[in-house]
Parts: C-alpha cells; sequence; structure tokens
C-alpha cells in the first residue's frame, strides 16, 4: 500500500505521456476513470494534436501523396528507387553482417539488424536511402511530427507451426495516439508469405471508433491478452464493419516497394501457411503525442543522433543486469539479414 501510494504522483504524471500499458499503470488502467472517459479523453487530446501538427508538416508531402494518405492512413510507393540504387542497396544487406537482436512471437521470429551511422559507413547505398529527406518527410507526416526515426534491417523468419499462434497476425492499433512506421521491401512478398495488412481509414478518430475504444478500455486492464493490457488493442475482421471501416487489404508487392503506415489504425502481418523470410529496410518513429511542436526530438540530437540502436541496446543491458525486468529482445551477436534463427 505505501508503496501505491509513493507511486501514484507518476502514474498520474503518466497521463501526459505516450505510456499506454493498462496493466502497468493502475491510473491509466482504472475501469472506473476510464468509464468517466480517460482514455477517450487521451485519444481526442491525441488526435487533435496530431492534426495540428500534420498541417504544419504537409508542405514537405506532395499533394497528391497527402490526399492519399489523409484518406488511407499510408503511403505506398512502388519502385520506390531507381532500378540500380535498389539493386546496390540490396547487394550491401545481402553482405552485412551486424550485431542484431531477435524476437520469438509464436512460430514468427523477427530479427532486426540496426543501421546505426557506424554500420551505414560502409553502405553507401542504404545511407542515402536512411538519410534521404523525402522519405524522412513521409514517416514525419506518418507520425505527425518531425524527429529521429530508427532505422534496421528487418527479417521476418516465419516457420510452419499450427500450435504457434503469432499475436501480430491479429489485427490490431500499436498505441492510442499517430505513430509510424515504414517497410521498404528487399525481396517480393506473395499472398502466402506474411504480407503486412492494413484497413484503410482506421487511422481516423470517427465517433464509432470512439465509442469502441471507451469499451476496450473497460477490460483492457484484466483481458487474457497480454498486448490488450499493454494498450495494443485488438480487433476481429468482423468488428470492422460496425466500427464502418473496409476490409483489409493484404500488400503482396515487389521488392522495391516502400510502405509507410500510421500504425495507430488496425493493421496485421498475414498469417502464413508456409516458412518464409521477408526482408526489408524497416523504420519507426513513435514520440510523445501531447506536445504542440513538431521538432525537439532528443535523440535527433548530438550525442545520441545516429547512435540510437548501440545506445538503447546498452540501456536495455544495463537495465536487465540492476534487475529491471528483461526485454524479449535479446542479443544474438553479429548475423546476416538471411540466416537461420540463431535459436533452432
Amino acid at each position: 500500500m505505501i508503496a501505491r501510494v509513493a507511486l501514484a504522483p507518476w502514474w498520474i504524471a503518466q497521463i501526459a505521456t505516450k505510456a499506454k500499458s493498462f496493466r502497468d499503470n493502475p491510473v491509466l488502467g482504472n475501469p472506473t476513470l476510464n468509464g468517466w472517459g480517460l482514455h477517450v479523453a487521451r485519444r481526442r487530446a491525441a488526435a487533435w494534436l496530431a492534426e495540428r501538427r500534420r498541417k504544419r508538416l504537409s508542405a514537405h508531402v506532395a499533394p497528391v501523396e497527402l490526399e492519399f494518405f489523409d484518406r488511407n492512413g499510408y503511403f505506398i510507393r512502388r519502385n520506390a528507387l531507381r532500378a540500380e540504387a535498389f539493386d546496390a542497396l540490396r547487394r550491401e544487406i545481402e553482405a552485412m553482417h551486424g550485431p542484431a537482436r531477435e524476437m520469438r512471437q509464436g512460430p514468427a521470429l523477427t530479427r532486426r539488424i540496426g543501421l546505426d551511422d557506424a554500420q551505414l559507413a560502409g553502405m553507401p547505398a542504404t545511407r542515402v536511402f536512411v538519410k534521404d529527406e523525402g522519405v524522412r518527410a513521409l514517416v514525419h507526416y506518418a507520425a505527425s511530427y518531425r524527429g529521429e526515426p530508427t532505422f534496421a534491417v528487418q527479417s521476418i523468419i516465419s516457420e510452419k507451426s499450427p500450435a504457434a499462434r503469432d499475436p501480430q497476425t491479429v489485427f490490431h492499433s500499436d498505441t492510442f495516439h499517430p505513430t509510424a512506421k515504414s517497410w521498404l521491401f528487399l525481396v517480393d512478398v506473395g499472398a502466402s508469405e506474411g504480407p503486412f495488412a492494413y484497413v484503410p481509414g482506421s487511422h481516423r478518430l470517427t465517433e464509432e471508433r470512439l465509442a469502441w475504444e471507451r469499451e476496450q478500455s473497460l477490460g483492457a486492464r484484466d483481458s487474457t491478452d497480454q498486448m490488450q493490457t499493454e494498450g495494443s488493442f485488438r480487433i476481429d475482421e468482423a468488428e470492422l464493419v460496425a466500427l464502418g471501416l473496409p476490409s483489409p487489404l493484404r500488400f503482396a508487392v515487389p521488392a522495391n516497394t516502400l510502405i509507410i503506415a500510421d500504425t495507430s489504425g488496425f493493421h496485421a502481418r498475414t498469417p502464413s501457411p508456409k516458412p518464409t523470410c521477408r526482408v526489408e529496410v524497416y523504420a519507426t518513429l513513435r514520440r510523445t503525442p501531447f506536445i504542440p511542436w513538431v521538432g525537439g526530438h532528443s535523440i535527433a540530437m548530438p550525442p545520441i543522433s545516429g547512435r540510437h540502436t548501440a545506445l538503447d541496446s546498452a540501456l536495455q543491458q544495463t537495465l536487465e543486469r540492476l534487475g529491471f525486468g528483461r526485454s524479449p529482445w535479446r542479443p544474438v551477436g553479429p548475423v546476416g539479414a538471411f540466416d537461420s534463427p540463431r535459436d533452432r
């Protein structure tokens, strides 16, 4: 009881941050407070601020792409790079070996090799893409603020396992506010090879969506689904119709396709009926939603800029040594993007 009283100011302060766990924060997860509208109020405020930040960022995005994103919640560029530039980038990634972290979720293993400046020093074609201001402008708009996206080479290796469940194959929203994820696919992704799926327009905060969010917030703390308790709300495809949303699009796309999405919209990884390996240049940008300005991102400033992956890995190891939990992302040493999983 004493500990809970002592922590109460911290839990209350998190209302004004990107904290989203209904399980770990008894204020955010309190059904009575959420019945009174706490979660809905955070959701409304975050959306209102994001809309105003996006207006300030819109000058950096082509009008046709802007209109498409505002309607659908994602950007898509086919043949995103010139053929020779893409071939050079892919050759660099096929040849690279770098410190990686892996996370297993059911039959799927996700591997990330960070693309910090040290790694990019020997990868000129990849560096051009990672530093491209036009690509970053799309990520910034999707996230609703400028900042330093975290780039990595990501491999998703799915193994056929009918008994194991991959939580990423359930449609979900990552969090309660706009946030961006990006994928430049390095290999063709067929319909049976775990393509990314997205529900067009599900990034928009309608009254139907708000009512659904309120209902989810009332029981999220006590859900048997870990992801739900952590604030990543899950949804059945049958429920989408009640929210006035269309059927999901599944992006079976050729290599050299770039997708950048606001993953507060509903999305998922399509289940794969066979063993597959999907490799991509992945990026993410998620900041505190309750800020009126578009810049001022701490990891975009020296001495952190360009070193985020290495610093984050060091922080994770330090926290684990001090006993502050264990991350599901495990270091596996130098590895290649197309190598077999290390935990086999």
